[in-house]
């Protein structure tokens, strides 16, 4: 594994820290229902995986409560959530050095894509990116071999050799393996060596400054 050309990146975890943003959105959705949390750090599960999975494991919600809970959420994060966030330190390094060596970068995250794209513009990463793969906004392309597909097909990407997933989390390792792409778990977001290794990833990156030397 080295040398990639196509270099596809999550965000939530991997790019940036959202902690803040998503569990004070969690927090504000679930007060709509009367359910206090008294530690947030309860709802770091939240950061990764597609919101109405989480409501439904981890709250025991129906598809239909999850949505409406989705629509609580979204009322606070997508003015003030979002930007309760912060770039991992060495990040924006990466990328320019990645983008030096001509490799193409994608972000791949679930998040809906008009949020991501928001937050790359913020955090002035937008110009990095080739292309930004995202869900949309009324559930449909959440899951992470669904947002990798759809960027592999419109960046045309063939050579799936070519291609590396970086994730926190073990959605983004095994939409990796599902899309036939390897993949490197990181651990300086919010997935545990244990969840990545048992999802399959193909390498390990303790901290950021790790990956460029795994990748080219």
């Amino acid at each position: 594994m080295s040398n990639f050309k196509y270099v596809l990146l999550d965000l939530d975890g991997t790019l940036t820290d959202p902690a803040l943003g998503i569990t004070n959105s969690v927090i504000y959705s679930l007060r709509k229902f009367n359910i206090e949390v008294e530690d947030r750090k309860e709802l770091y599960s939240f950061i990764g995986p597609p919101l109405t999975d989480s409501y439904m494991k981890y709250f025991g919600f129906s598809e239909e409560e999850a949505l409406k809970a989705i629509d609580y959420y979204r009322e606070y994060y997508k003015d003030k959530g979002i930007y309760e966030n912060a770039v991992y330190n060495g990040v924006i390094d990466l990328l320019k050095v990645l983008k030096d060596k001509g490799k193409m970068l994608i972000l791949a995250t679930s998040k809906p894509e008009v949020f991501a794209k928001r937050i790359l513009v913020h955090f002035e990463m937008e110009k990095y990116f080739d292309f930004v793969a995202g869900s949309n906004l009324d559930g449909t392309r959440v899951k992470k071999d669904e947002v990798i597909s759809y960027a592999l097909k419109s960046c045309n990407i063939s050579d799936l050799s070519d291609a590396v997933m970086i994730g926190d989390r073990e959605h983004d390792i095994i939409g990796a393996k599902k899309t036939g792409l390897h993949s490197i778990g990181v651990l300086y977001g919010y997935g545990t060596k244990e969840e990545l290794e048992n999802a399959g990833a193909d390498l390990i990156a303790q901290r950021v400054e790790d990956i460029e030397g795994l990748i080219s």
